[in-house]
């Protein structure tokens, strides 16, 4: 069987090595990026009719001023942002989208107009007119120079490496190539089309989850180890 190479920072990282564990896999976790906090200023939340979230780690780090916008419905990209969001007391929760394009179109049919979205530095500036989007950025993910030792031994191995999101797959696909390690070689398994998109091509196989959310993104990458 063939290793599985976990990219994705902390905390994200250690909860897929323990599913893939649990799984039956060889899983090594080599985070490619550091997740930091931003400070922001949180705006007055009757200003706002919902809370958009784009990513989990917008609710790790805006706390603890999150605490100020329970009042609010929260539409969240993934049931991973939208269980964080549980976590930290919200009740009412939409999930499901695939992206803040997705989001923003629920956002829309559900007539919401006024929207805080707590988002990361390399957020992507998603627009759908005539919904007013309020952001403030609270964290910021910042990527490794080189690919991790544990990163080399699982790839020199055939490794199967998991790519959560486009800047992760341009970012492996770089260092990949400046190792220099052979594509021919590696796996991947992308949680959407535009993460597979972003690696490139050469690579040995290619699989790309059906759902953007890690239990079907790790049954993907479990066909490709086998």
């Amino acid at each position: 069987m063939r290793p599985l190479l976990i990219l994705r920072p902390e905390p994200g990282a250690s909860a897929t090595l323990i599913r893939a564990q649990e799984m039956g896999l060889e899983a090594v976790a080599a985070p490619l990026f550091t997740i930091a906090p931003i400070a922001w200023s949180a705006p007055d939340p009757a200003a706002f009719d919902a809370l958009m979230l784009t990513s989990a780690n917008a609710v790790h780090h805006a706390r603890p001023a999150l605490a100020r916008y329970r009042g609010l419905p929260v539409y969240a990209v993934g049931e991973a942002t939208a269980a964080a969001a549980r976590e930290a007391g919200f009740a009412r929760i939409q999930a499901g989208a695939s992206d803040a394009i997705e989001l923003l179109g629920m956002l829309a049919a559900d007539g919401i107009g006024r929207v805080l979205h707590l988002a990361g530095r390399e957020h992507r500036d998603a627009e759908h007119p005539p919904i007013v989007i309020t952001r403030r950025i609270v964290y910021g993910a910042d990527p490794v120079a080189a690919l991790p030792p544990a990163a080399h031994d699982s790839l020199r191995r055939g490794a199967v490496a998991l790519l959560h999101s486009p800047r992760a797959a341009r970012l492996f696909a770089g260092l990949t190539d400046a190792a220099p390690l052979p594509r021919d070689g590696i796996a991947i398994a992308a949680i959407s089309p535009a993460a597979a998109s972003a690696a490139g091509e050469g690579w040995r196989a290619i699989a790309i989850a059906t759902r953007p959310d890690d239990t079907t993104l790790l049954a993907a990458a479990a066909r490709l180890c086998k």
